[in-house]
């Protein structure tokens, strides 16, 4: 079982694009799975302060809630203004936190308010994912880029990929080969799209077959279509001789032949606003489906590769009906789900019955999705507080630290045995000294 599961990691990640390296391509790692790569999982810090462990700290501007990207020694974010019109990129060097670029990628001469979202959402929600030779960057409908990491030129650009996010854009690119794969779901058009990575041209699109039930009398979606949007970021999982694309929308998830866009399978479900990133569970063939963020189900659907057309009544194992996250992506290990939901209810799930295992509240919010480390738990809080936890079947508190200018509404990221976590105002580097 562990080799055939060490095999399925290995070929997801190569399949994905994704450098199977120390470093943090991706919002969630280098497998898309929240795991520090276990060669230097032991050489994180458990503890630090404002004067401890903290090896640097780099001035942020602006706004985002884009969560740190690493490949070859440089950090990758960005940030926008407040109005939206203007949207950044920048790059931090990852030994010394020296800015190296801060680029003005994009102006917009009109911005779509984000509504009821103001104070919450902003326009540098989507993180960046990088390749050997390429920085992907990524603002929604605003602009979607390919950057040289050397200069932070712009290799290609498109500005053509409409959507109308009514509460701003959230939703990351995924890398899958030759292909970037983004996901549109905004009020008025719910998509995905892969890009050639070389050129930026379309390869396909695929519109969802969500039956939203929103239609008023006028046939018009009722509450402007507010319902329909979703942040999700897709996965990917190898299934058979296809790679899945499993994608979470508003009252229904899909799963699309990432290589083609064809439409494999799908699971209805009563919420919205959709914005965690499933995750594959080979060994059980599971993969763990958070609904959205209003009554959110934690759903785990039977995967295999005869996993096709309505799903619904026929492939679910079980369903955790409450208490669950709507931004902080859960945790899988050794049988065990870790989820901690954004008032900060922590549980530990049993994989194969779903059964509840432990719950316990810690306090602050959180929306940045944990990491682990070994068996350690890191999560990262947007008041600042650090909490270490065991990853096991019962609850267990290793560390606390308390940083509040250390608060964060992004994912941390990890490489070379150092945390990075975006703060208030500064990007952190935590490191034990020694290092």
């Amino acid at each position: 079982m562990i080799r055939s599961l060490l095999l399925v990691c290995v070929l997801c990640v190569a399949r994905s694009g994704a450098p199977a390296s120390a470093q943090w391509p991706d919002r969630h790692g280098p497998k898309l799975n929240g795991h520090v790569p276990a060669e230097h999982a032991e050489e994180l810090p458990l503890r630090w302060s404002e004067e401890q462990n903290v090896a640097w700290k780099a001035p942020l501007h602006d706004e985002g809630h884009s969560s740190p990207v690493i490949l070859d020694g440089r950090i990758w974010l960005t940030a926008a203004s407040a109005d939206g019109k203007q949207q950044y990129v920048l790059c931090f060097d990852e030994q010394t936190g020296e800015t190296l670029h801060d680029v003005l990628l994009f102006e917009n001469e009109t911005v779509e308010p984000l509504g009821g979202a103001v104070g919450f959402n902003n326009y540098a929600a989507p993180s960046c994912v990088l390749a050997p030779g390429a920085v992907y960057v990524h603002f929604g409908s605003y602009g979607t880029a390919r950057l040289n990491p050397e200069t932070a030129e712009v290799v290609w650009q498109r500005r053509d990929l409409p959507c109308q996010h009514f509460r701003g854009p959230g939703s990351s690119p995924v890398l899958y080969g030759d292909k970037l794969i983004l996901t549109f779901d905004g009020v008025d058009q719910q998509y995905t799209t892969a890009l050639d990575t070389e050129t930026g041209e379309t390869l396909w699109r695929t519109d969802r077959s969500t039956d939203y039930g929103d239609l008023g009398p006028d046939g018009k979606p009722k509450n402007d279509g507010d319902y329909r949007k979703a942040y999700c970021t897709p996965a990917l999982a190898p299934v058979g001789d296809r790679m899945q694309l499993l994608s979470v929308g508003s009252r229904a998830m899909q799963s699309y032949d990432a290589d083609t866009g064809e439409e494999l399978w799908k699971l209805r479900h009563s919420s919205y606003n959709a914005g965690i990133r499933p995750l594959y569970l080979p060994e059980h063939d599971l993969a763990l489906i958070n609904t959205g963020s209003r009554g959110a189900e934690l759903i785990a659907v039977e995967l295999d590769s005869a996993t096709q057309g309505d799903i619904t009544d026929s492939r679910v194992r079980w369903v955790r009906e409450k208490l669950n996250p709507r931004f902080a992506m859960p945790i899988y290990s050794d049988g065990l789900i870790f989820q901690v939901t954004d008032m900060g209810v922590a549980s530990c799930i049993d994989a194969e019955t779903g059964d509840e295992l432990w719950k316990k509240r810690i306090p602050g919010e959180y929306l940045g999705s944990p990491i682990l480390a070994g068996d350690h738990l890191y999560l990262f809080s947007k008041q600042g507080r650090g909490t270490v936890l065991r990853m096991a079947d019962e609850f267990e508190e290793v560390a606390v630290n308390e940083v509040p200018e250390m608060g964060t509404t992004a994912c941390p990221a990890v490489s070379e045995g150092a945390i990075f976590v975006r703060g208030k105002t500064h990007l952190y580097k935590i490191a034990n000294a020694d290092q």
